[in-house]
């Protein structure tokens, strides 16, 4: 039986810099770093103890930018999306769309990060 998500895996041609940018731009705390695997790739996650957590892991095979960001998005829950969202704009981050409301879900706004991958800060609405 599957119980939910465990962790999400982003891979990037340099983690350490795509770590970075998520730390640095978008203000996610990166809690590991390490290496995996024969080849010494790098990885940085989150560590988070509510719900999944995020690791940025090298990977050989990925190469230059997503060739098609709309294809998966991450979410991240935050509590203030227009506080938030101008944190985020203010420290560069490239903005596709603006807050926008989702009846009977929330707040979304979706930005873009260095290796191109569309990622979103959402505010679910209080239950």
């Amino acid at each position: 039986m599957i119980r939910g998500i465990e962790s999400v895996l982003l891979f990037s041609q340099d983690a350490k810099k795509l770590a970075a940018f998520y730390r640095e731009k978008v203000g996610i705390k990166i809690e590991l770093m390490g290496e995996m695997g024969d080849e010494g790739d790098e990885v940085y996650g989150t560590g988070w103890k509510k719900g999944s957590d995020l690791a940025i892991i090298d990977h050989s095979k990925v190469k230059g930018k997503s060739s098609q960001p709309e294809r998966y998005m991450i979410n991240f829950e935050v509590d203030d999306i227009e506080g938030e969202v101008k944190k985020v704009k203010g420290n560069g981050v490239k903005l596709i769309q603006d807050i926008y409301h989702v009846e009977d879900y929330g707040h979304i706004a979706t930005f873009e990060d260095i290796d191109g991958n569309y990622f979103q800060l959402v505010q679910v609405r209080a239950s």
